[in-house]
C-alpha cells in the first residue's frame, strides 16, 4: 500500500456500460473519501489475429486516440456522479499494455480498485469478466465489482451495507470497510453470518449460541467507533453464500473478505465469495488486504 495517507481510488474503464457504472461508483466512493480518482485504460493487444495479420499492420495511434476518447468520456461520467456530493480530482491514463496487469500493479497504490462487472469482450449477463475477476483473486488493496446500471426499486437504492461474518482475519477486514462504507452512505449495516451442524456434534441450541458469540466479538469495538449507526445481526443454520444472496436483495452493498477461515462459515474467494461475486446483481467488495 502506498505511502500516501489517502491513497486514490483506482478505475478500470473500457467504454462497456458495466465500466461507465463502476467509473460512476468510483466517483461517489472517491468524493466521499476526499480521495482522487484515478481512471485507466488499458490498450493492451488486439486478440483477433487471423492469417496474414501481421503485428506491424496494427493501427496504435487509432487504438490510442480511441483510449482518449474514452477516458473523456469516462471524466465527464465521473464529473458528473461527483457533482452533488462534492469536489473531485480526477486523473485519466491511457497505457499501451492490457488492462489486467496495468490494474494490479497500480492496485498497490489504491485505496480501493472498481472494476465492472463484464467488459466488451463478455458474453452475457452472468458471465464475469476476465479482468474483473483477475483483480478481484490478485489486487493489493479492495476491490468493488459493479454490475450494469440496474432499474432497482428506491427502498433498495437506500437499503443497508451487507457484510458477511466467519471470525477469520479476512472477515475482520470485511467488516472494517462495511463499517466506512455504512457510515460514509449514511446507512444501516446488516452482519451476516451463518453455521451448519455438519459434522458437529452438540446441539443446534449450543451452535447458535456460539454463533452469536462469535458475531458480536466480531463486531466489538464498533458501535464506540460509529455510535450513530445502525447494525443489524443475523445468525442462522443456512448455506452462506445462499443466505447472503437472499440478504442481498435487499442491500445496496456486500462486502466480504477475500479469504474465510474454510471451516466455520467457509467465507472464501475460491467458494463463498467468488459463488456470490458471479450471482448477485448488488455492488460487491472483496475486502483485500
Amino acid at each position: 500500500m502506498s505511502t500516501n495517507m489517502n491513497p486514490p481510488v483506482l478505475v478500470g474503464f473500457d467504454g462497456s456500460d458495466a465500466a461507465a457504472e463502476a467509473v460512476r461508483w468510483a466517483a461517489v466512493d472517491a468524493v466521499h473519501h476526499r480521495a482522487r480518482l484515478h481512471i485507466v485504460y488499458g490498450i493492451g493487444a488486439p486478440m483477433d489475429f487471423g492469417p496474414g495479420i501481421a503485428f506491424d499492420q496494427i493501427d496504435y495511434d487509432a487504438y490510442r486516440a480511441a483510449g482518449a476518447a474514452a477516458v473523456t468520456t469516462a471524466h465527464a461520467y465521473a464529473t458528473a456522479a461527483a457533482e452533488p456530493i462534492g469536489e473531485l480530482e480526477i486523473t485519466t491514463f491511457v497505457v499501451d499494455a492490457p488492462p489486467i496487469p496495468v490494474l494490479l500493479d497500480r492496485s498497490k497504490d489504491a485505496r480501493m480498485l472498481v472494476v465492472g462487472t463484464r467488459g466488451l469482450g463478455a458474453f452475457r449477463r452472468g458471465l464475469l469478466g476476465s479482468v474483473s475477476t483477475a483483480v478481484a483473486r490478485h489486487a493489493h488493496c479492495p476491490v468493488a465489482v459493479i454490475p450494469e446500471p440496474q432499474d432497482y426499486e428506491a427502498d433498495r437504492l437506500l437499503g443497508p451495507v451487507l457484510v458477511g461474518v466467519d471470525g477469520s482475519p479476512g472477515s475482520a477486514h470485511a467488516i472494517e470497510v462495511a463499517f466506512d462504507q455504512a457510515a460514509h452512505r449514511t446507512v444501516g449495516l446488516r452482519a451476516v453470518l451463518t453455521w451448519s451442524e455438519f459434522n458437529r456434534y452438540i446441539s443446534r441450541e449450543e451452535m447458535q449460541q456460539e454463533a452469536e458469540a462469535l458475531l458480536s466479538e466480531s463486531l466489538a469495538g464498533y458501535a464506540e467507533k460509529y455510535p450513530d449507526l445502525e447494525v443489524e445481526r443475523v445468525v442462522v443454520e443456512d448455506r452462506p453464500a445462499r443466505c447472503l444472496l437472499a440478504e442481498a436483495e435487499y442491500a445496496q452493498l456486500i462486502v466480504l473478505g477475500s479469504r474465510g477461515r474454510g471451516g466455520f462459515a467457509g467465507m472464501t474467494l475460491g467458494s463463498v465469495s467468488q459463488a456470490v461475486l458471479h450471482a448477485t446483481d448488488c455492488p460487491l467488495i472483496i475486502a483485500r488486504p
